[in-house]
């Protein structure tokens, strides 16, 4: 692709690796195509962030096709993951160690399965306060790691599916399809709650967004290595 290609605006399918947050992705990506065709100005955004904990799906956004954003935004998302029964932290991932421990023995393969009924549809979910959504001008996380209790009011999100595709242990293995804002570390908090147990995440990656798929994305390095070449 040219300069001009870039200006107008494309949309690139990035594979988000672990412990990179969206906005590094975002300004790397900036950066390498300012770099590549002397640009000094471009915008360039990302339709859905991404925990840093979390990989996948990222769609990137460049020049004029940012004003699309929201629309992409506004997709159907699907991701895999795995959720560990027994215990929790208080981020719901492994973003923090772990604080509680709950006994599992009255779990059955039977009783996860069915309960992943309980959250098909519209479901009220609470976010977690270990994130970036902003209350009285700060973020979340802000308060968080201040260790101040802030009140977090519940959204409705819709899921569509929720899929065990595993169970080995304590380990679940899911797949789920959700609307745009669904919190999958609240799901698994909420799962361990309806369980009678705890749970966490413990592992994230985002496969679809909307008609876009991480098999169709490449990876940071490939795509600097492609534009070297243009």
């Amino acid at each position: 692709m040219t300069k001009e290609n870039y200006l107008s605006g494309q949309v690139l399918l990035i594979d988000k690796p672990l412990n990179w947050t969206s906005f590094q992705v975002v300004n790397k990506l900036r950066w390498e195509i300012r770099q590549a065709f002397d640009i000094k100005k471009i915008k360039v955004g990302h339709a859905g962030t991404l925990d840093p904990l979390a990989t996948g799906l990222l769609v990137i956004c460049t020049g004029k096709m940012t004003k699309q954003i929201d629309t992409f935004q506004g997709q159907v998302k699907e991701y895999t993951g795995t959720i560990v029964l027994g215990s929790t932290t208080p981020s719901y991932d492994l973003e923090t160690e772990i604080n509680e421990t709950f006994s599992t023995t009255h779990v059955t393969e039977a009783s996860i399965l069915d309960t992943t009924k309980q959250f098909i549809g519209d479901i009220q979910q609470y976010p977690p306060v270990f994130s970036a959504l902003k209350k009285d001008g700060k973020r979340l996380y802000e308060f968080a790691r201040a260790g101040e209790t802030v009140e977090i009011k519940p959204r409705t999100v819709a899921i569509s599916e929720f899929e065990i595709t595993k169970i080995n242990g304590l380990n679940i293995d899911f797949r789920v399809v959700c609307s745009k804002g669904t919190y999958i570390r609240s799901l698994a908090n909420d799962f361990g709650k309806a369980l009678n147990s705890g749970a966490h995440l413990s592992a994230l990656r985002r496969t679809k967004i909307g008609n876009f798929d991480v098999d169709e994305a490449v990876s940071i390095e490939f795509f600097i290595r492609a534009l070297s070449l243009e």
